[in-house]
């Protein structure tokens, strides 16, 4: 292999090596600005878009021994990777399609499972982690706080009485 695409697909590698997910969508037809303004919305999650050479991203998958991807690795592919924000990610992406009608999500790669289209739009959907934890903190903090409450109406039952 060339000294040139070797470096190419090592940058590629060290970029799916810091990540937990990857997210592969179609750009054709995605302009300078739309990118740019793509890359500002994932940068906002700690994401990086890039576009790469399929093969250069197929090498780099095997090299990382992520799932085989050839089978999306077709047209134009840009790649999604970093923050710690997967469904944020996924909800850019999935937003921006919706919105310009010009970048496709083909698939993506969570926890070395690969997720197909409908999946990826799906994990859009899901709420981010710290809704998630919020949503547990309020689950967690009802019934201690209707306890409390209880408590509260006892002893003013009781003072009524006495």
């Amino acid at each position: 292999m060339r000294a040139e695409k070797q470096f190419l697909v090592d940058e590629v590698a060290a970029q799916l090596a810091s990540s937990n997910y990857l997210l592969i969508a179609n750009f054709t037809g995605v302009t300078v600005q739309d990118a740019t303004a793509v890359r500002n919305q994932l940068q906002a999650h700690g994401a990086e878009y890039h576009v790469v050479k399929n093969s250069i991203l197929d090498i780099a998958a095997k090299q990382a021994n992520l799932p085989d991807l050839s089978k999306h690795l077709i047209g134009h592919t840009a790649l999604v990777t970093g923050g710690k924000n997967p469904t944020g990610v996924a909800k850019v992406l999935v937003t921006f399609f919706k919105d310009f009608s010009k970048l496709e999500v083909k698939a993506g790669v969570l926890d070395a499972k690969i997720l197909s289209k409908d999946e990826v739009v799906a994990l859009s959907k899901l709420p981010s982690l710290d809704g998630i934890r919020a949503q547990l903190l309020s689950l967690l903090s009802t019934p201690a706080s209707s306890f409390v409450r209880l408590l509260d109406a006892k002893r003013q039952h009781d003072d009524k009485a006495a």
